[in-house]
């Protein structure tokens, strides 16, 4: 069997408060681990999306619709669907580890973190890949 989800996915969360949210993969736990027995993954997403922005409004206000919500969680595999897109520009795996996921402290630090990464790379989006482009739009359905 081959292995769909790797770092750098794009998916969309099925189950939970983030259901119906697009999410990159972090790190994959195949076999699990002594915490958790099943397979799963950690994935860094948007809660909220930024907002649409135009060639006419000004830098403050394009900064302020800018904004990104991001989210850090443990997802077993059962409630995530993988997409066809990956985001290999993005780098999450400097910031969020699983080590960093054991305290609370080091989660907020970490949060804001991917926060300030993803609104720089959402206001520098010069050249966008696809899959870029498919984590910062928002899910219609």
């Amino acid at each position: 069997m081959s292995k769909p989800i790797k770092a750098g996915k794009v998916v969309i969360i099925l189950a939970g408060r983030y259901a119906g949210k697009k999410a990159i993969v972090v790190k994959t736990f195949d076999d699990g681990n002594a915490q958790r027995g099943f397979g799963h993954c950690l994935v860094a997403g948007i809660d909220q999306n930024p907002r649409a922005v135009t060639k006419s409004m000004s830098k403050k206000k394009i900064l302020k619709r800018s904004r990104v919500k991001p989210f850090i969680k443990f997802v077993n595999y059962n409630h995530i669907m993988p997409t066809r897109y990956t985001v290999n520009d993005i780098d999450v795996k400097s910031v969020v580890n699983p080590a960093i996921m054991k305290k609370l402290d080091t989660r907020i630090e970490a949060r804001k973190a991917v926060k300030t990464m993803f609104e720089e790379r959402y206001i520098n989006r010069g050249k966008n890949s696809s899959g870029v482009q498919y984590f910062f739009k928002r899910l219609r359905f």
